[in-house]
């Protein structure tokens, strides 16, 4: 089951978030929305292929695991960063942060799903 319908069934979800995360020279963004509709817009230039024996490119084969079966649109920006450690790291804490945000309770949208669809 698609996390988005999950968190939405039984209790309002915020259903928006975001982060901006720095550490030393680097800067992440992070901005996400829980939409039923899977999207990843990754705007990442690592500067080193691998940290340590990790390869940098399972970042964003994370992430597009995350999308297509939460079905979650996600933004994810390094803004800045010279060192492969901190770009990686600053990315995955403001994707932690982002999301504690989005699927936090809302009691106002209690069983609901918002969305502007059909009403505007």
């Amino acid at each position: 089951m698609a996390i988005a319908k999950a968190v939405g069934d039984k209790k309002g979800l915020t259903r928006y978030g975001h982060a901006y995360v720095p550490l030393d020279e680097a800067l992440s963004r992070v901005v996400m929305d829980f939409s039923g509709r899977p999207g990843l817009i990754m705007n990442v230039d690592f500067v080193r292929s691998h940290v340590g024996t990790f390869d940098v490119d399972l970042t964003s084969e994370f992430f597009h695991g995350f999308v297509n079966h939460g079905l979650v649109t996600l933004h994810i920006d390094n803004l800045r960063g010279a060192n492969a450690h901190h770009q990686v790291e600053t990315i995955f804490k403001a994707f932690g942060r982002a999301l504690r945000v989005a699927v936090s309770e809302d009691p106002r949208m209690s069983g609901v799903m918002p969305s502007t669809k059909g009403t505007l």
